[in-house]
């Protein structure tokens, strides 16, 4: 133990040379930015940075590319929580509570509990992973696909109990995300699906035009429609971010620490990544929380769950990308290809001949935590004054952010024609009562969950039953079927004791 602080206080002092400071500097900002501008995703980010990387030192290289991470999991917070839009798909559960605060004059309030979830979720993130590397990677090893499979499929069925309130349509829903999500090539076979001949679709519908224009282009209709009589967020001279106080904190202490942990295991299983963290922590918040009943009307449970397991899955994933050499997420995926680039395998050997290095980056973690905190307290402040505008304004500011997100995806025209059908889509959803969120999750988790599935159909023989014979991969298919079941067992209770109360008063 002493070994490990004694070689992370020289990793702190490594990283606040000249370079790596200023590294990291820049990486938490355009990582910020990156969070904020909607279809500019943090993989897409972290690639276009990687290039700048080439003739860098590779601890500054990392340092760069690891601020990034860190901070693109908290800068999409903004536009989710004030114009209901989400940088990143792992801001979608967080804008379910966010916007709903943000709407009942408590914008500064919501942004407060954000950072502190960020915060909080950060810090715990970078503990568990300086002092569990080693054995948590390990760990890791044990999951192959099934329990890959089992895990998305967990995060489909959280988010699915959400619409408990009318179950019916959250399953259609995301049956309409699903076969969103199938459209374009076959990751398997190669054969195309739904593509109709059109070459933009062979390539599939992407996720984030779905994400943008249901919650995007669609708020803005349903304004359009109301002529614009009131404000996306109500004004509130001086908006800032409010931070809570310690007794608010405290009162909230287990659920921190609950969704920090969840998040760092999600984000150590390989692929999974902070999206993932974010939906399932939010569901079993949903599911077991003290105020699940209140969930998506606007408490701090629903924004301090995503939040802390999304920020705390970066440490999670850096976890496998350093002791195995097997990227946890996306983004370390990228960044295993600025190491590879610079001629050193990450993987066991990498503690023993590059122990200054992984601890330098382990440094950046923390600094790069705070910093983005610090950042991102005064950085509301030049996004708020957009509120000083007429409604009419800034639903185009909006509707300009959209169609920048869009085209950045492909530099495609169809994508800017399929974001506003998508936007008429989630009008049309929200006009007749059906919740948006099980489309998107269907899009974005759908591919995810069908790749798992096919490679384990292939490996496995397609023994199907290989989900439930297998002990982590059992017991999360367990908590699946329980969390289906528990809306129904939950509604068929009270109708018995509807009948019984009926009965006795009769």
């Amino acid at each position: 133990m002493l070994e490990i602080f004694t070689q992370l206080g020289a990793g702190f002092i490594n990283c606040m040379s000249p370079a790596n400071l200023l590294m990291l500097v820049v990486g938490i900002v355009v990582g910020l930015l990156v969070g904020v501008l909607p279809g500019l995703t943090l993989v897409m980010g972290v690639i276009l940075v990687l290039p700048f990387t080439y003739q860098m030192d590779i601890t500054a290289a990392i340092v760069l590319l690891t601020a990034m991470y860190v901070s693109g999991t908290y800068g999409g917070a903004f536009t989710a929580i004030l114009f209901r839009i989400p940088g990143e798909p792992l801001d979608v559960p967080m804008l379910w509570d966010g916007y709903p605060m943000a709407q009942k004059g408590r914008a500064a309030d919501a942004l407060g509990w954000t950072l502190m979830a960020a915060l909080g979720g950060g810090f715990v993130s970078a503990i568990v992973m300086v002092l569990l590397t080693q054995p948590v990677a390990t760990f890791a090893l044990k999951f192959s696909t099934p329990e890959y499979f089992a895990i998305v499929l967990f995060g489909l069925a959280s988010v699915i109990a959400l619409g408990r309130g009318a179950l019916p349509n959250a399953f259609l829903s995301l049956g309409i995300g699903l076969l969103i999500a199938s459209v374009g090539t076959d990751v398997i076979y190669g054969s195309y699906r739904f593509t109709f001949g059109s070459p933009i679709l062979a390539d599939g519908i992407e996720f984030l035009v779905v994400m943008v224009g249901a919650y995007g282009v669609g708020e803005v209709f349903s304004r359009l429609e109301q002529g614009f009589a009131t404000k996306p967020v109500e004004q509130i001279s001086e908006t800032s971010t409010r931070l809570p106080s310690f007794r608010e904190l405290f009162a909230l202490r287990w659920m921190f620490l609950r969704s920090s942990l969840l998040g760092n295991i999600i984000g150590v299983v390989p692929g999974a990544g902070a999206t993932i963290a974010s939906f399932v922590s939010y569901g079993v918040e949903a599911q077991y929380g003290k105020r699940r009943k209140e969930m998506g009307t606007g408490i701090p449970e629903g924004i301090v769950a995503p939040q802390a397991a999304s920020t705390a899955s970066v440490g999670g994933a850096l976890v496998p990308l350093l002791a195995l050499g097997i990227p946890g997420s996306g983004a370390t995926a990228v960044m295993l290809g600025a190491f590879m680039l610079q001629g050193v395998q990450p993987g066991p050997q990498i503690l023993l001949t590059s122990s200054g290095m992984v601890y330098t980056i382990f440094a950046s973690v923390f600094l790069g935590i705070a910093l983005m905190c610090v950042l991102g307290f005064y950085f509301i402040r030049m996004l708020v004054k957009v509120l000083d505008f007429p409604e009419a304004i800034v639903s185009a500011f909006v509707m300009l952010l959209c169609f920048i997100g869009a085209m950045s995806i492909r530099n495609n025209l169809t994508d800017l024609w399929l974001m506003l059908a998508f936007g008429v889509i989630g009008y049309l959803l929200e006009r007749f009562r059906f919740p948006i969120a099980p489309m998107v999750l269907g899009v974005i988790l759908g591919p995810i969950a069908e790749e798992a599935f096919m490679n384990t159909m292939i490996s496995f023989g397609n023994d199907w039953t290989v989900f439930f014979t297998r002990p982590i991969s059992g017991s999360i298919m367990a908590a699946v079927i329980i969390t289906l079941l528990l809306p129904f067992l939950g509604r068929l209770l009270r109708r018995s004791q509807a009948r019984t109360a009926s009965s006795e008063a009769s």
